[in-house]
């Protein structure tokens, strides 16, 4: 069976690889600093360790990825090559596009370990107390197994726990997870959803106070929802 489009169009031929499930995602994880295969694999949760070794492998074979083995080591990192380095604008436009004009979340799209990752590329350590804070996340309304996480920061470096981290934890964080994941995609305000308790705050009051500025939300959360539906609802642009 063709795999291809069969067109000598260089959209068409472009999409023969990008167009595969989870390619333009493991793209986007390298592009973004995710260079050994654990650090891809949590930042895409839901591929298979061996599909994502294909996805690799084929991008390795089409000049995007390049692996270099790490010194002393049986294991290697990956990183975009110039051909994927080009791919870091489009990567971001397509992702504006979906903040834009993709469809509303539906459940099955709630899933903890990504909101996890996510997360924790983008806490503002700077604004966090020195030494170590411990966030843990526990929420409700969750169709996974994996219903709470922990964040650690430790003088600014932040690392992503999926199972308890043997630390006290400084401030907790309960809420329904739709919620939590529209409110840090900006489609709520986060301020607005803790002050009317729809997100949950335990912990000492000065690091309720400034739980907020640690978040620096998705990078998608300044673009405006466009579609008409229950997200742009929450915005009060319909």
């Amino acid at each position: 069976m063709q795999k291809g489009y069969g067109q000598y169009c260089p959209l068409a031929i472009a999409m023969e690889l990008l167009g595969q499930r989870w390619t333009v995602l493991v793209i986007s994880r390298i592009i973004d600093g995710c260079h050994t295969f654990n650090e891809i694999h949590r930042g895409v949760p839901k591929i298979s360790p061996s599909l994502l070794s294909q996805r690799l492998n084929d991008l390795i074979e089409h000049g995007i990825v390049r692996k270099e083995k790490q010194p002393g080591k049986n294991t290697f990192n990956y990183y975009v090559t110039e051909a994927g380095q080009d791919l870091e604008g489009i990567i971001m436009n397509i992702a504006v596009w979906g903040q834009h004009w993709g469809r509303d979340m539906k459940m099955e799209d709630l899933d903890p370990a990504f909101l996890a990752w996510s997360m924790h590329t983008r806490i503002n350590s700077s604004a966090m107390p020195p030494g170590r804070t411990v966030l843990e996340f526990e929420f409700t309304g969750i169709p996974h197994e994996l219903n709470r996480f922990w964040l650690v920061n430790t003088d600014g470096n932040v690392d992503m726990c999926l199972k308890h981290p043997g630390m006290e934890t400084d401030l907790l964080i309960t809420a329904d997870l739709k919620t939590f994941v529209e409110a840090w995609r900006g489609l709520r305000d986060l301020r607005a959803e803790i002050n009317e308790r729809q997100i949950n705050l335990t912990g000492p009051s000065e690091l309720r106070k400034a739980f907020p500025d640690w978040l620096l939300l998705s990078s998608l959360a300044p673009y405006a929802r466009k579609r008409a539906g229950e997200e742009r609802a929450l915005v009060g642009n319909v």
